[in-house]
């Protein structure tokens, strides 16, 4: 099978081939006008997307030396996302596989983050654990999926048949956004994330302690003892109120530190939250992805606390990590194997949120 991913759900344009869950490509073009805004601006986004999805789609088939008559199957993201972003890539998609007669499939977003770490370990091969990289491999279902990026926060529980629900979602801020949005507070570039994470390999965690909202560590631990919700928006306000009383030379010359210790504060959480609901339902696989996954101390964090409880920890690898049409075309296969039978329908509407059925059990 020869699948071809289309992803434009934010400010990414990406499109991959999959050739019998092996990826003979992966294009991916990052959006740079919105560097000076702080953030994405959707209409921006929506532009740059109509103007590169043709040229991003014919070097993906490019480099996976095939043709569009080659394809069998069209997979792209139908949602959630910037409803803008995502209509240029699921009407090109859709108007492609029309066009070509051939299957389409509608992909959520967020779950083929979810599923991105079947990417590694080929979800079509046997896929087992390596003594050289244990995080790598298929996640033996079911498991705890952790999704967190500047979006999203989501604690998911996968079962056998592919089925998600969601058991614990932030209550206000995404993890991704709080790295942001703290980043832009000690004066760094957008994104902030990767500057943060950076940064915090020359500074002191222990610098300062700032909050860990609804874990044992907060003040009002004994309240969420087993909450599985996440709550990013008073790590904000910590560091905005804290920075205030600061003068502008002790920060500069703590800059690192500072970083050090926000990381420290978001990743502990993470942790914490997901190896709980792991260990609290008896399961035995951790399977973490989004743009915040790359983050070198979540995953150092996390293959340590797992390793600690004899659980499974499952990574997919960073460029799998971010937006990117692999993990979409990865996730339209894996269904496909599994059972779907992809019609010829070329009418899926878009959605930018969450679609009905996703709320948290």
């Amino acid at each position: 099978m020869i699948i071809l991913g289309l992803e434009t759900s934010c400010d990414e344009t990406s499109a991959a081939v999959l050739q019998d869950g092996r990826v003979c490509s992966n294009v991916v073009s990052s959006q740079l006008c919105h560097t000076g805004f702080g953030g994405v601006v959707p209409e921006l986004a929506s532009r740059e997307h109509e103007r590169l999805i043709v040229a991003i789609a014919d070097t993906a088939l490019s480099e996976a030396n095939i043709t569009k008559n080659d394809l069998d199957v069209i997979a792209a993201t139908a949602g959630p996302g910037l409803i803008g972003a995502v209509m240029v890539g699921l009407c090109f998609a859709q108007s492609m596989a029309w066009a070509l007669s051939i299957p389409f499939v509608p992909i959520n977003h967020i779950e083929a983050h979810m599923f991105s770490p079947f990417i590694d370990g080929g979800f079509a091969k046997d896929g087992g654990l390596t003594e050289e990289d244990p995080t790598r491999g298929v996640p033996e279902e079911p498991f705890i999926s952790l999704t967190v990026s500047g979006g999203h926060t989501l604690l998911s529980i996968i079962g056998t048949d592919l089925s998600r629900r969601i058991i614990g979602q932030t209550l206000d801020d995404a993890a991704g956004e709080a790295f942001d949005k703290t980043g832009k507070m000690l004066g760094l570039s957008y994104p902030a994330g990767p500057e943060i994470d950076r940064l915090a390999k020359q500074g002191d965690p222990s610098f300062h302690r700032f909050p860990r909202a609804l874990t044992s560590q907060s003040q009002t631990s004994r309240s969420y003892r087993n909450n599985e919700d996440f709550s990013f928006s008073g790590l904000k306000t910590s560091v905005r109120t804290w920075l205030q009383k600061q003068s502008p030379e002790y920060i500069d010359a703590h800059r690192a530190d500072i970083a050090a210790s926000i990381q420290d504060a978001i990743v502990s959480v993470l942790v914490e939250k997901t190896v709980g609901a792991a260990r609290r339902r008896q399961v035995n696989s951790i399977a973490i992805a989004g743009g915040v996954s790359a983050n070198s101390a979540l995953r150092a964090a996390m293959k340590k606390e797992c390793s600690r409880h004899g659980i499974r920890l499952h990574l997919p690898s960073p460029v799998y990590s971010t937006d990117n049409a692999a993990m979409i075309a990865a996730l339209g296969e894996l269904k496909i194997s599994r059972g779907m039978r992809p019609e010829r329908r070329y009418s899926t509407a878009p959605f930018a949120g969450m679609p009905t059925g996703e709320s948290k059990a």
